[in-house]
Order: structure tokens, then C-alpha cells, then sequence
């Protein structure tokens, strides 16, 4: 849109009363300073809602308002619009071809002001374009759904819907009593086996940590966990759920008769001579079984310390811990917030020929050379505090435990800092003084923690805005929320082809790093409240979640809303 529209735009904003005078300057100024469309930067300074201008666009201009809701973004399907105007085209522009009489095309624009865009699309579909105003978000659904995120895996999932069911329909009126033969031939199937390796290539083109497969009463969902959100993606016929199940199984060397009790395997695939473990978890629910997928692609992670997301004052003092001769080092937070990776990153560093180094984790999630990794195995007696036991007999000089998890592991790690060895481990807790508190409510006493401590790192996983859109705003005191913001400008989530119109891509981690000093020491052996050692922490410059991730807000690197909703504020 070109910059005199934007003025027209905003004048009739102004004259319509749905903006005022200081909101209008504001905007134009921080239009000038770092582009974009006036529209948007008003969006994302709170001052009006897509809707309001779609509304005042519609009066000024004339022009009729399509939305998902009426169903009314809808393309016709028997013309080959999706030949007229190419996937990518209608994606990174958010444009939706809807039908075509003659030489004319109607099409959805978020901004029909856009004459380029326009022009652009006369000269590729050779017809006269007649735009109708929707929102970007409900345009950019609308192309998802009429082309299809991924052609392959959608044709396939299509097919799905016309294959035979009469085998896995029989099996239902039978009360799911089938032939093992037949379940077998049928998860061997071309098309069976053709949408579990297209499930599969795509979660990890997408960079999904996670795959679910769930059954319901009468579909099947299916899932991708990306960056910590799951989406949803359109799942398969619901008779294909039992030789889909039973593929993943023959894949997984699991026991494919076995449908009452959970199991979990394993698979290995390659993908351009990369090769990616995979975690499986199955387990039976009122529909039939869930199948959960971990994607563990050690190409995709970055195991350095220095792209982990920790700033250099916390990477001085945990360098300094991880290469001690001795002591305890832990990792804390909630599953899913990236401890594993950043111990791996730890191992990775400070390896080497010179030092026997063993873990015992709970499960094995990352092959590495030059560690000796045991998997322990409950069930025959093999857990933590066995392995460690053992570990003890093996000459060790640093060791890793999964997780400290009852009192005996915990006695055991103590003891092995104690008597000169570098212990890594992680726990369970929301900051890094609370680990203190925690170790000794499980029975760990005062004297013997104080000296064998090290370091506690706490941490968070925040998703990344994507580089490519994020878009700057000056935020209303609503939307900080009593936030410490020193920046008079912060960044926030816009949505593009790169990043799948998420607004976010990649995560990095937001951290807590309490090194153990003498005062701490003092603490801890009186056995102070994790308050009074959060108090004496912060007062001799400990930075906390909530801080390490107002910083990376104000260098532009994740969002507001994100840091926000990760931390609960709590300052």
C-alpha cells in the first residue's frame, strides 16, 4: 500500500472516531522509523482492532467482507484456481482466489489498497482481479485448507477415506477381535505404510518434537508438537487407526497382539544419511491405543552452550562449576524445558579422552561418542541408585544422573561430589533456590549438601519471534502488565510463509543461575527457607527467569505475551 494511502487510511480512521489524533501521530511516526503498514502498526499498538478496519475499508471503499464464519471464503472448486495462483504466492501474500466469470477474478485481499499486490496478480492470472476484504488470519486458514500443507501427506490422508474398511469395520462388530495374520498384512499395506513415513518426514520438516496419534468415538487425531505448541494436522480415516497403530509397532519391535497394557519402544530412521531416534509410547485408552512419538534429531538440536541462551555472566559462572574436579551440578524445571539438551551440551564440552565419563538416564535420548551411557531398566532391578552403585567401581571422573528422583540416588550423588568426582543431574523444581529446599525435605542433611554443591541453573524454553516479520510496537501500560520493560520499543509475532504464519521460530532458553558461594553455603547448613537464599542470590547479582527473559524481550528476541505467560510475571 502505498504511503499516501495509509495517511487516507488513517484519516478516515480518525474522522470515523475509531482512532484518535495522538494514536494516529504515533503510528506515523513509528511507521517512518521502521516501515511497514499503517494498519498493522495500529493493530499492534492496541489502538484499533483488524476487524474496525477491515469494517472502515469495507465503508470507505464499498466493498463487500468475507469471513470463515459465514462460510464464505470458499473457493469454487471445479475452476483450477489452485493452478491460477500458485500455493506459495497465496501464502506469503495472503491472497484467496474464490471464482472466476470470464476474464474477472474474485479475490480475498487483507488490503485491497495494495495496488502492487494487484497489479501483481493481473499480470500472473491475466484477468481482471475484483477484491473482497477478509482478515489475514481467516484468509490465510482458507488457503491452508483449499491447497493442502503438505500435497503428499494430504493425498494420501484423502485416499485414506476411500480404502476398503471392511476389515477394521469387522473387527468393531466383533469387539475388536481380529486376526493377527490379517492385521499384519494390513499394516504391511502400501498405503499404510506410505502415511506412518510421510507422518514422520513431515513432523521433522516441521521441527515437531512430538507427534500424537489419538482415537476418538469416530476420527482419529492428529497432532505435531512444534516449539511447545500443538497443532493440529488433518488426520487419517478413522479405520486406518488399528493397521496404523500395529505399523508403528512393527517399527517400534513392539508386542503387536499386546493392546491392554502400555508398551514403549524404539525406532531409527535416516533422513539424507541423518539419523533420528525415535521415542514411542503407547497406551490404551477407552477408543483404543494412543501412539506418542519423541522426535529426537540430534542434527536439529545445537548441543553448545554458547547457543543455548544463556548470557555471558551465567556462562562464566556455569564454566566455571562443569569444569571443577568436584562437586554437584544441577539443571531444574518442569519436563519439557530443555534440561536434557542443555546437560548434553555440558557433556559435549567438557569431554574428553582424558576423562571417564558415564551416565545413567531414564531413557538414553542422545547417542554420544566418548560417554558410556546406560539405560536403566527397573523391571530387572537396574535403576539410578544400582547403576551408580556401579558406576562407583568404574573409575569415574564426572558422572550423569537422568534425574535425582528418591533419596538413596540423591545419598549417592552426594557422596560421589564429595569424594571427587563432577556429578550432573537434574530436578524437579520451579527455581534454582528451591532445589536447595527440595534436597534437604527429601533427607539429604545440611552438612553434607552445603560443601558438595556447586551450581543450580533453573530454566525456561521460550519460543524465538520469527526474524522475518517480527514487527516492533510501542506497548500501553495494559500490555505490560507492571513489566520492567527499559525499552521504549519491543517486538511482537506477525506470522509468514517461513514460519508457518506462527509468528515464532525456534526456541532458546531463559535461565537462573545460583552459583554456591560461601554465603550460600551459611544458608543452606542453617537451614535457611529457599526465600532467604532467593534474597542473599538476587542481592549479590543472581538474575532470575523472569529478568533473563525481560532481557531477551528487550533485545528484540522472543515476545512480551510469551515471557509473560512462561513465568506468570512472578517478580
Amino acid at each position: 500500500m502505498a504511503k499516501d494511502n495509509y495517511l487516507r487510511l488513517g484519516d478516515f480512521l480518525l474522522r470515523e472516531g475509531i482512532i484518535t489524533a495522538s494514536q494516529l501521530e504515533k503510528a506515523v511516526n513509528l511507521q517512518r522509523q521502521e516501515g511497514g503498514r499503517l494498519g498493522e502498526i495500529l493493530i499492534k499498538l492496541g489502538a484499533v482492532k483488524e476487524e474496525q478496519i477491515l469494517a472502515a475499508l469495507c465503508k470507505q471503499l464499498n466493498m463487500p467482507y468475507f469471513s470463515l464464519g459465514t462460510g464464505m471464503l470458499k473457493p469454487a472448486m471445479d475452476q483450477g484456481l489452485e493452478n491460477l495462483i500458485p500455493h506459495e504466492f497465496a501464502f506469503k501474500n495472503a491472497v484467496l482466489p474464490l471464482s472466476r466469470m470470464l476474464r474477472s477474478l474474485t479475490v480475498a485481499l487483507s488490503d485491497p489498497l495494495d495496488i502492487l499486490l494487484i497489479d501483481s496478480l493481473r499480470k500472473l492470472t491475466g484477468s481482471e482481479i475484483n477484491p473482497v476484504i477478509a482478515t489475514r488470519s481467516d484468509i490465510l486458514k482458507a488457503v491452508e485448507e483449499f491447497y493442502g500443507k503438505a500435497s503428499m501427506l494430504k493425498d494420501v490422508v484423502d485416499s485414506s477415506y476411500e480404502i476398503d474398511s471392511s476389515i477394521t469395520q469387522k473387527a468393531e462388530e466383533m469387539g475388536q477381535e481380529l486376526s493377527l495374520d490379517k492385521l499384519i498384512a494390513r499394516a504391511e499395506e502400501a498405503p499404510v505404510v506410505k502415511l506412518v513415513d510421510l507422518i514422520i518426514r513431515q513432523a521433522i520438516g516441521e521441527r515437531a518434537s512430538d507427534i500424537h496419534i489419538e482415537p476418538f468415538k469416530d476420527r482419529i487425531s492428529l497432532r505435531y508438537r512444534i516449539d511447545g505448541k500443538l497443532y493440529e494436522i488433518p488426520p487419517p480415516a478413522k479405520h486406518l487407526h488399528l493397521p496404523l497403530v500395529s505399523r508403528v509397532k512393527i517399527l517400534a519391535k513392539l508386542d503387536i497382539a499386546e493392546k491392554r497394557l502400555p508398551q514403549d519402544g524404539a525406532i531409527l530412521v535416516r533422513i539424507e544419511d541423518r539419523p533420528i531416534d525415535i521415542r514411542v509410547s503407547i497406551i490404551p485408552t477407552i477408543y483404543g491405543e494412543k501412539v506418542v512419538l519423541r522426535i529426537l534429531d540430534r542434527g536439529g538440536v545445537m548441543l553448545n552452550l554458547d547457543y543455548l541462551g544463556f548470557d555471558p555472566v551465567q556462562l562464566e559462572h556455569v564454566r566455571k562449576s562443569i569444569f571443577s574436579p568436584y562437586g554437584l551440578v544441577l539443571i531444574t524445571g518442569p519436563t519439557g524445558s530443555g534440561k536434557s539438551t542443555s546437560l548434553y551440551a555440558i557433556l559435549n564440552e567438557i569431554k574428553s579422552p582424558s576423562k571417564n565419563i558415564v551416565s545413567v538416564e531414564d531413557p538414553v535420548e542422545y547417542k554420544m561418542d566418548e560417554i558410556n551411557q546406560v539405560q536403566v531398566k527397573p523391571e530387572i532391578g537396574l535403576t539410578f541408585a544400582a547403576a551408580l552403585r556401579s558406576f562407583l567401581r568404574q573409575d569415574p571422573d564426572i558422572m550423569l544422573v537422568g534425574e535425582i528422583r528418591d533419596l538413596e540416588t540423591a545419598q549417592i550423588c552426594i557422596r560421589s561430589a564429595l569424594t571427587g568426582h563432577l556429578v550432573l543431574s537434574t530436578l524437579h523444581t520451579n527455581d534454582a533456590p528451591s532445589a536447595v529446599s527440595r534436597l534437604m525435605d527429601i533427607g539429604i542433611e545440611p552438612y553434607m549438601l552445603a560443601p558438595s554443591l556447586l551450581c543450580i541453573i533453573a530454566q525456561r524454553l521460550v519460543r524465538k519471534l520469527c526474524p522475518d516479520c517480527k514487527v516492533a510496537y510501542e506497548p500501553t501500560s495494559a500490555q505490560l502488565k507492571g513489566s520492567a520493560i527499559k525499552a521504549e520499543l519491543i517486538y511482537g509475532p506477525k506470522g509468514c510463509a517461513k514460519c508457518n504464519n506462527a509468528g515464532y521460530k525456534g526456541r532458546t532458553c531463559i535461565v537462573e543461575v545460583l552459583p554456591i558461594t560461601l554465603d550460600i553455603q551459611d544458608l543452606i547448613n542453617q537451614r535457611a527457607s529457599f526465600q532467604k537464599i532467593r534474597e542473599v542470590a538476587r542481592a549479590t547479582g543472581m538474575q532470575t527467569l523472569y529478568e533473563s527473559g525481560i532481557k531477551k524481550v528487550e533485545s528484540g528476541i522472543t515476545s512480551l505475551e510469551e515471557i509473560l505467560s512462561t513465568t506468570l510475571g512472578a517478580e
